[in-house]
């Protein structure tokens, strides 16, 4: 089965691609730069999604729905906004198609043009503040904590499945406050949100980050990021977490009545992460033999294997340690597709990362064993069966950890301290990573090592001490050090 995926050493780009089909994640579709998520991958989605929802709700959120599209003169109430996204939007133009006469197919009716044409959703901020206007009045009605799971479109030219398509799928929260520090402090409170679940789900290591300003959100005042690292060294913004200030609230006239009796504008954020993070997942853990999804999120956490099939007496066992695992709350499955031999399932469920797997024979359980494969190491051992479900509840934990201390382990071999430019594209060229360096703090320095060597800022870390030193390119002063990567 591995034969079917390209080596990591060999092609990293078709190495992704090639996980993504073979172990059913997702495929292209009929329409250009769009993905069709097949139920495995939905299903790992689905458990993303669920757990997010989860610790959303329990500080404080509620979910809500705003519609996928957007008159066009909304975009163009706040200016930096409408020229973030302008290059990548789709627009609808007409509201109804008719037979065509000549061709026998159907074309637009000319005469069904809107009167303003409506942007299909390319993030919601403008449609919610244009509602909000209408919920809030008082500081009572403070603060508005809204998330929204939907689909939205950028027009992509270059696309990947999961890590850039045309639609794709995310939750974006939109918060409004009294204060700007409620506000700064509910963009923090999203940030540590998203780096938990990175790193306690996921297991990926993140770096927290401010972003620079050629690289904050359009519209934003800050915007704060989680930054991971993959296998060939490059860097995946897995989560944005935006203080807006007043610019949403002034452009929509979003007032309210303080406890003074004043009026004021409300301070808003924003924040979201998409279907971009199962490329992360994929990037982070999987091998060339197929992919590996950490436990807490795998749509099938143990599989059982008879061997060589089924027959009563491994039925019952199979059946009891079933019992066993879903009393604990361990999802399983029992494999009893006899058109298969157990090797090619075997190879088949390692292809789909499934965590642990277990085989169970005549012989095993005459012994009263059973046999126990992992997924993230390839080891195999045997286990009492009486006891196999209490050593695979522990088993999934240390799984668990291991995938994360491997990943932490080589995202920290791949920070770099570099003090000129020369060690800069070297180190780039030759290890790739994360690159810890100085910068002067400007625009134009920035644009042009990006120019020069493809490598952009990815942020300020949260965490970065002070430290006097010359910027690697220009030698002028700089009071911190930032992180620079070649990225997704």
């Amino acid at each position: 089965m591995s034969k079917v995926i390209t080596s990591r050493s060999e092609d990293y780009s078709q190495w992704y691609n090639d996980i993504v089909r073979k172990a059913n994640l997702a495929d292209h579709s009929a329409v250009r730069g769009c993905m069709v998520i097949k139920p495995y991958g939905f299903g790992i989605w689905e458990n993303m999604k669920s757990q997010l929802d989860k610790m959303f709700k329990e500080t404080g959120h509620t979910n809500a729905y705003f519609p996928l599209f957007i008159p066009k003169s909304f975009l163009s109430k706040e200016a930096e906004h409408v020229e973030g996204f302008a290059k990548e939007c789709a627009v609808v133009t007409h509201h109804r198609l008719m037979n065509d006469p000549v061709s026998g197919g159907v074309v637009v009716d000319p005469a069904a043009r809107l009167e303003e044409e409506l942007i299909v959703r390319p993030t919601s901020e403008t449609i919610i503040w244009n509602t909000y206007r209408d919920w809030i009045n008082s500081y009572r009605d403070l603060p508005l904590l809204i998330n929204q799971w939907a689909n939205v479109v950028r027009w992509e030219m270059r696309t990947r499945l999961f890590l850039r398509t045309a639609e794709f799928l995310w939750q974006e929260g939109h918060t409004a406050h009294a204060t700007s520090e409620e506000a700064i402090q509910e963009t923090l409170t999203i940030l540590d949100l998203y780096a938990r679940f990175a790193e306690e789900y996921m297991a990926m290591p993140v770096i927290k980050g401010v972003k620079s300003a050629n690289e904050r959100f359009a519209g934003a005042v800050d915007t704060y990021t989680i930054e991971g690292l993959m296998q060939d060294g490059k860097a995946l913004q897995a989560g944005t977490s935006h203080f807006l200030g007043q610019n949403f609230a002034k452009a929509f006239d979003v007032k309210f009545l303080n406890e003074n009796q004043k009026q004021e504008y409300v301070w808003a954020t924003s924040w979201g992460v998409s279907t971009r993070l199962m490329g992360g997942l994929i990037m982070t853990h999987s091998d060339d033999q197929g992919l590996v999804v950490p436990p807490r999120l795998a749509q099938t956490q143990v599989v059982i294997v008879p061997i060589p099939k089924p027959g009563t007496e491994i039925d019952e066992a199979a059946e009891k340690i079933m019992k066993a695992l879903k009393a604990k709350g361990i999802s399983v499955k029992y494999d009893t597709d006899a058109k298969k031999r157990p090797g090619f399932k075997f190879a088949e469920h390692e292809m789909h990362g499934i965590p642990v797997r277990i085989g169970i024979g005549k012989r095993d359980l005459e012994n009263g064993q059973v046999e126990i494969a992992r997924r993230d190491t390839g080891e195999k051992s045997s286990h009492n069966l009486e006891s196999v479900a209490d050593h695979i509840e522990n088993l999934l934990e240390e799984i668990q950890n291991n995938l994360f201390n491997r990943a932490l382990k080589f995202r920290d071999e791949h920070i770099t301290r570099v003090d000129t430019f020369e060690e800069f594209k070297s180190i780039l060229e030759s290890k790739g990573g994360f690159l810890s360096a100085h910068w002067d703090g400007t625009t134009e320095t920035e644009v042009k090592i990006k120019e020069l060597t493809k490598a952009t800022l990815r942020c300020i870390p949260l965490d970065a001490e002070a430290e006097e030193g010359k910027c690697i390119l220009t030698g002028k002063p700089s009071g911190k050090r930032v992180l620079f990567a070649k990225a997704y």
